[in-house]
């Protein structure tokens, strides 16, 4: 391409609303931690080293009967509190500005578990309903 030589009309997205094709014999429930697949398909959030954190689903989609891309999801980027995990990887407000890790679509943990979890996001709070994690 060549530089521009009249004004250009450029395309523009507030990055915290997206709408993601849905992998193949998948169910993603609202509320829950939703992530990118290595094919770039949206996955509920489980205990992987290949997943990238997307956002909070913000529907129920259940693509179980479809191909990859069959379905989309919306997702939103934010911060959203999280359930805690427990005993050593329990995240406690001295983790706050760290690392986040999935251990499921509801559930974020201290560690990667000896690099078994892909990362959530950064702890933004704890409290007594859980961690709020910034995705």
């Amino acid at each position: 391409m060549t530089a521009l030589t009249k004004d250009r009309n450029t395309p523009r997205r507030d990055g915290v609303q997206f709408n993601d094709p849905v992998a193949a014999s998948t169910r993603i429930f609202a509320g829950s931690l939703a992530c990118l697949n290595a094919a770039g398909f949206s996955v509920p959030g489980s205990t992987s080293t290949t997943l990238k954190a997307r956002g909070r689903a913000e529907e129920h989609v259940d693509n179980r009967d479809g191909a990859d891309g069959a379905l989309r999801i919306e997702i939103r980027r934010g911060v959203f509190r999280f359930s805690n995990s427990a005993s050593a990887d329990e995240i406690t407000r001295a983790d706050i500005g760290n690392t986040a890790y999935i251990v499921d679509d509801q559930t974020v943990a201290k560690t990667s578990a000896t690099n078994t979890r892909s990362v959530a996001g950064i702890i933004r709070d704890v409290d007594e309903a859980g961690v709020w994690v910034e995705i």
